[in-house]
């Protein structure tokens, strides 16, 4: 019998009505009705091709093939049990794996990571670059933060931000030059400066390089650290930095405590 065909709701009501040598007290363990426990063990009888009770005048009886693989079949369900727990015990874990972009990671998240470590020195960051196409089960991915218009397949959060801003070196720096990076707003297409991303677009505009347009969540470090300021007012954007995982992977404990904290 191959193993993806194990009839394993059957096994259980097997093992439930063994214990019970009784279908109505194995179907209130069961909480279903005594029929479905007769359906189960008639179609279980079948698949296997052996009987497995018989009703005598004193009650329900097991046969000797049904005695005869209880053991192992409840030495399974143990087993089952403690592959749950071990599966399970992964939520508790004190590691985590982010996948984020470079530039956030430097500038935003290594810092509020840092913070969390302090209040919980058990805890272990993995952190990786994140890429357009992230694979969770590939990179063993808990969580991956993404610049976009929102989680798409995954389950996601936004980080709060106030959109994008302008930003120049504090007392002006190159103002007639543009700085861009992959992803900026259109109105910067055709800048003198390019740069990889948006993290080394602050750093030009704070060496008074020119002006760049940033999100905001990005340059909040630099322009409270007085080594940018920002021109003119925000301005909303469709695009912004999402917390985003697969539902399993986000229903984890430790997940969501790192989703509340970083997007709190």
């Amino acid at each position: 019998m191959k193993r993806t065909h194990l009839p394993l709701n059957g096994m259980r009501v097997l093992d439930a009505a063994a214990r019970h040598l009784s279908f109505t007290r194995a179907a209130d363990e069961l909480a279903v009705t005594p029929a479905a426990v007769g359906q189960q063990i008639r179609a279980l009888e079948d698949t296997l091709g052996v009987v497995l009770f018989r009703r005598t005048t004193k009650g329900l009886e097991l046969t000797p093939e049904a005695e005869s693989g209880l053991t192992a079949l409840r030495n399974g369900f143990l087993q089952f049990e403690e592959a749950v727990r071990a599966m399970q015990a992964g939520q508790s874990s004190k590691s985590l794996t982010i996948a984020a972009p470079r530039d956030l990671t430097a500038k935003w998240l290594m810092p509020r990571l840092s913070d969390i470590a302090r209040i919980d020195p058990d805890l272990r960051f993995v952190l990786v670059p994140a890429d357009d196409a992230l694979d969770f089960t590939e990179a063993n991915l808990d969580l991956a933060i993404r610049w976009g218009e929102g989680p798409g397949e995954h389950e996601g959060e936004a980080l709060e931000s106030d959109g994008m801003i302008t930003i120049e070196r504090p007392g002006g720096g190159t103002i007639d030059v543009r700085i861009s990076w992959p992803g900026c707003m259109a109105e910067d297409a055709g800048s003198l400066v390019r740069v990889a991303d948006a993290g080394l677009a602050i750093d030009a505009a704070a060496q008074g390089l020119g002006r760049a347009t940033v999100p905001e969540l990005l340059a909040r470090a630099d322009i409270e650290a007085g080594r940018v300021a920002m021109v003119g007012e925000p301005k909303a954007s469709r695009l912004g930095y999402w917390l985003v995982a697969p539902l399993p992977q986000w229903r984890q404990k430790k997940v969501q405590t790192l989703v509340e904290v970083l997007g709190g």
